[in-house]
């Protein structure tokens, strides 16, 4: 397990080298330009010449990056364009919002595909109404899926928030996470119901698609003899799936959890827009807008390397549920 952990690392450095590689090319052969942006309309011929010399971004497309790897791993990132703060900076303000998004969108990931895998494999009654619904509902664009739940759940029903975050708590940025540790539940209550709508439409998608393998996994799981074996012996089929089939059928469901992490994390760059989250989605938006490539950058590091990251932990995890993988390995 602790060659494993130590082989993702080349993969996180590798991932992240091209990652940027692929933006520092985007920023080439795109024709806006970054520096004119930041110092607005009004700016000269000349000021402009200046600041581009001051950046670097007058030298060739190889110099420049690696002056940016150079910088990187000094643990800089460079001022961002638009804000003109440290991007890192930026990075620590905005990224925790994200990733509290990204840990409830996670719960109701494990929570839905759980119901859709196990109710539709036990083959209950009204089990096929719930894969409709739901694989319906994973088939509807983000941005539309985003509107049509702010109409119904603040427009007509009037429960929930439209866009925003509450800031009580607000310390260390994750401001849900420490309100329930600090007690202020009144507050948790305000944060969760701002959260729930932008976390259920990142979660809708992953969570079918994770649920169908569950479901397939499960349905030859519970062909097999020792499957007939606990059913003889008078357990429910519920007490058979828990006990006997869903930890011999995790290792695909893990799998493709790992790769819907990348749609989570791509996905909160749209929901975060529409829901007006304060994250790394709405920071990249407002960047990219304004051709603010150091922040784009930035966003993309935390990003990829938190997708390599969860990964190599799915990958562990798979080692946990499967100990017959250890020896491939």
């Amino acid at each position: 397990m602790g060659r494993l952990i130590l082989g993702r690392l080349p993969a996180l450095v590798g991932v992240l080298l091209a990652l940027t590689f692929v933006v520092y090319l985007i920023d080439a052969v795109v024709p806006a330009n970054p520096v004119a942006a930041s110092l607005g309309a009004g700016a000269s011929h000349a000021q402009i010449v200046a600041r581009e010399h001051q950046l670097g971004y007058d030298k060739p497309f190889y110099a420049q990056y690696w002056r940016f790897l150079g910088r990187v791993v000094q643990g800089d990132l460079g001022n961002s364009l638009r804000t003109h703060n440290a991007v890192s900076s930026d990075l620590s303000r905005f990224a925790p919002a994200t990733f509290e998004l990204a840990l409830f969108a996670g719960v109701l990931i494990a929570v839905l595909s759980l119901v859709l895998g196990v109710w539709s494999a036990s083959g209950v009654r009204g089990s096929n109404a719930v894969r409709a619904v739901m694989t319906g509902s994973a088939s509807t664009p983000t941005f539309l899926a985003s509107i049509v739940l702010i109409l119904i759940f603040y427009s007509s029903l009037h429960l929930l928030p439209p866009s925003g975050r509450t800031s009580a708590g607000d310390a260390t940025g994750f401001v849900i996470i420490e309100d329930f540790f600090s007690g202020r539940f009144g507050a948790l209550l305000g944060g969760l119901e701002h959260v729930i709508m932008p976390a259920l439409v990142v979660a809708v998608g992953p969570a079918v698609a994770i649920g169908r393998v569950l479901r397939g996994s499960l349905l030859e799981e519970l062909r097999k003899d020792h499957i007939r074996t606990a059913r003889s012996k008078g357990l429910s089929e519920y007490s058979v799936i828990a006990r006997h089939a869903l930890r011999n059928s995790a290792t695909p469901v893990l799998a493709m959890a790992g790769l819907q992490m990348g749609l989570v994390l791509t996905g909160v760059i749209v929901v975060e827009t529409v829901f007006a989250w304060p994250g790394l989605g709405l920071y990249a938006s407002a960047s990219l807008t304004n051709a603010d490539f150091p922040a784009v950058i930035g966003v993309t590091l935390v990003l990829g390397g938190a997708y390599v990251v969860i990964n190599a932990i799915v990958d562990v995890l798979q080692l946990v549920a499967d100990p017959r993988l250890r020896d491939a390995t």
